[in-house]
């Protein structure tokens, strides 16, 4: 860990020049760092158990240990086709297809599961998926928000970055040093420079009067978003006083700003790939060299009769005059940031107001994220390396459980500490602290690998688990239940309703219709009638090319005064703010959305239709076990024939699966 940062304590509002006017920083107390987000990672290895047959990894031995205490014993195992379908969902957002159930369900090897999973994690969708996620964290839109809500042409490009990163299991390390400091880490990489993308993901306000209160305004939300990306700290109010509950001062939060005042953040900066890099010198060189001998001919013709050839002379100063004019090809330009030379020092606001600067701030991250140390005068220079590199450590006890506790919780519907990013003393507390602290050593133990922390997590029984009595232990199921109502001890599995994007998707692939093109500019669908009547002049303008826009859900235009209307009905979050959890309402809308919208049942026709070309058999029965397999997951049992057989039109079969309770929600 650098010098610097072990050396940061509670008294660092050294004054070099400025108002005195600051308050004084109040001490961090005993108490305060006793607090269990704030303690050193536990070096814990997994517990004993009484019953280690039913363990499958160490993940197992942690919560069997903690059920046993209490008396509980895990619910039984899911059912394979249910497993699957979770599996497949939870890694790629989209449903097993026919063929995917019928090679599992028939595959004879005990390691059959295993494979599956390997396979998932190698599949583009996963990417695609687990991008989302990170998105959902970053604040990732195509437009500015407020009143103008202007597009960002190149804000997709660091979209694109995450989910190349993701997809090449880049190590945890790199993706957050990259998104901190791509452009001084690797000044002369393009993708490096683009993932900065993530500093330039929030709202912005370009016309503002101001251009000093517009800066203000979007370095205080880049500050605060940080705080809760890497490391858990709910910094924003700390930006006009001490915050009231959490050990983080004023002087904390515009030490962790000052990081960022150097930066350039409002102009697209070029990013010219290698090939653009060549075309650009061939062109120079190609004018250059032309430059030259159209120079050398004009003395030429000169010294030999001016009078004689000065209609010669004349078109070779056209053609000179044209190529200077002459544009260089184009180049990728991102949307990101490039460090500039610090010409004024960061500084306190007083109050939060920028008309109000105050003492300057040495760069420092919170004090209670690092050790206590002596009282320092001055510190070393640092940069935004310096601060990458501390989110980055193993031992960063904040950044290592939040980003383990992240991948938890998309597994099992909320992480082991349910406030994902609030680890301070307004947050939740794990149930299973030490598992966490486990997990998050086992990332680093890992080189931080999101996927070998996905196989370790989804091959565990816990993983496993059945989300309803098997009728061999309902007494067993009964007292989970009674003594665990919200499953925080995780023995048995909770239910989960597929988010806008996964649910949009599954339906797409379930007609035949998906579109699997990935990256490039944002895609507009049409919209129905009702939302485009009321927008303005080009705030829509529909993507040409009916395949485009059955494109995943990841990859339309995301704009931030207007969501997708299937994704307003279906929880998308706000992109205003870091959206850590994708809550569920209930709400009747959603129902009738579902069932009454000309999408719904364009789906349902594209699924009967391959229902029809694809069924093996001709008879009822046979397609409604194929309707049952590609919409449900799951082969057709008697229930689903005496139901839907005396119903003659396929379309009609399949809208009512797709408006199931069953298609919505993931076992």
């Amino acid at each position: 860990m650098p010098l610097r940062t072990l050396l940061v304590i509670g008294c660092l509002t050294a004054v070099v020049q400025g108002d005195d006017s600051a308050p004084e920083e109040p001490e961090i107390s005993a108490d305060e760092r006793a607090h269990w987000a704030y303690l050193p990672l536990a070096g814990n290895s997994a517990p004993a158990v009484a019953n280690p047959a039913w363990c499958r990894s160490p993940i197992d031995r942690f919560l069997l240990a903690d059920l046993e205490r209490r008396g509980l014993s895990p619910a039984g195992e899911a059912e394979a086709a249910t497993l699957l379908r979770r599996a497949t969902f939870d890694l790629t957002g989209l449903p097993p297809t026919p063929d995917e159930l019928a090679a599992y369900l028939n595959d004879p090897a005990a390691d059959r599961y295993e494979r599956a999973v390997d396979r998932l994690l190698a599949s583009p969708a996963y990417a695609e998926r687990w991008a989302q996620h990170w998105l959902d964290v970053a604040r990732y839109a195509d437009t500015d928000g407020f009143e103008f809500d202007a597009p960002r042409p190149n804000a997709w490009r660091y979209r694109d970055w995450v989910v190349g990163a993701v997809g090449a299991d880049m190590p945890y390390a790199e993706f957050v040093r990259l998104q901190i400091a791509g452009d001084l880490i690797a000044p002369d990489d393009p993708a490096a420079l683009i993932a900065t993308g993530f500093l330039l993901c929030g709202p912005d306000m370009p016309d503002i009067n101001l251009a000093e209160e517009r800066r203000h305004t979007f370095l205080n939300d880049l500050t605060s978003t940080v705080g809760q990306a890497f490391i858990g700290l709910q910094m924003g109010c700390a930006a006009c006083h001490d915050h009231k509950f959490d050990p983080i001062s004023q002087h904390d939060f515009y030490r962790l700003r000052a990081y960022f005042e150097p930066c350039e953040l409002f102009r697209e900066q070029p990013a010219p790939s290698l090939t653009e890099q060549a075309a650009v010198a061939e062109f120079e060189q190609r004018r250059a060299d032309r430059w030259k001998e159209i120079e050398r001919e004009k003395s030429r013709l000169t010294a030999d009769d001016a009078e004689a050839h000065a209609d010669a002379i004349a078109a070779l100063a056209q053609e000179l005059d044209a190529l200077k004019k002459s544009p260089a090809p184009a180049i990728t330009m991102a949307r990101s940031v490039r460090q500039q030379p610090r010409t004024e020092p960061a500084r306190f606001y007083t109050r939060g107001d920028f008309r109000r600067p105050g003492p300057e701030v040495p760069p420092a991250p919170p004090r209670i994220a690092v050790p206590p140390s002596p009282d320092l005068e001055t510190l070393p220079p640092a940069d935004r390396v310096e601060l990458a590199d501390w989110f980055a450590d193993p031992e960063n006890r904040l950044a290592s459980r939040v980003i383990a506790n992240r991948l938890w919780q998309h597994h099992f519907g909320r992480g082991l500490n349910d406030t994902e990013n609030d680890f301070g003393f307004m947050g939740g507390s794990p149930a299973q602290p030490e598992l966490l602290d486990w997990l998050a050593r086992e990332l680093h133990r890992q080189g931080g690998s999101w996927k070998a922390l996905h196989r370790l997590i989804m091959t565990s029984s816990a993983y496993r688990l059945s989300s309803r009595p098997d009728g061999a232990d309902d007494d067993g199921w009964r007292r989970l239940v009674e003594n665990d109502p919200d499953n925080r001890r995780l023995g048995r599995r909770g239910l989960r309703r597929l988010d806008a994007e996964s649910l949009r998707d599954a339906m797409l692939a379930v007609a035949g219709r998906l579109n699997d093109e990935r990256g490039g500019p944002g895609v507009r669908p049409p919209l129905p009638t009702e939302v485009a009547g009321t927008l303005l002049r080009d705030q829509w303008e529909v993507t040409p090319g009916a395949g485009q826009h059955d494109r995943r859900s990841l990859y339309l235009f995301v704009r931030r005064n207007l969501r997708f209307p299937l994704f307003e009905a279906f929880d998308r979050p706000d992109t205003n703010f870091s959206c850590p959890r994708r809550y569920e309402s209930i709400t009747a809308p959603q129902a009738l959305a579902l069932l009454n919208s000309e999408f719904t049942w364009e789906c349902a026709a594209g699924a009967a239709q391959r229902i029809r070309r694809e069924s093996l058999g001709a008879q009822s029965r046979d397609h409604i076990d194929f309707a049952c397999r590609l919409i449900l997951g799951r082969p057709a049992n008697d229930d689903d024939v005496a139901t839907l057989a005396g119903e003659p039109d396929l379309t009609v079969v399949c809208a009512a699966l797709l408006n199931s309770s069953e298609f919505l929600y993931v076992d």
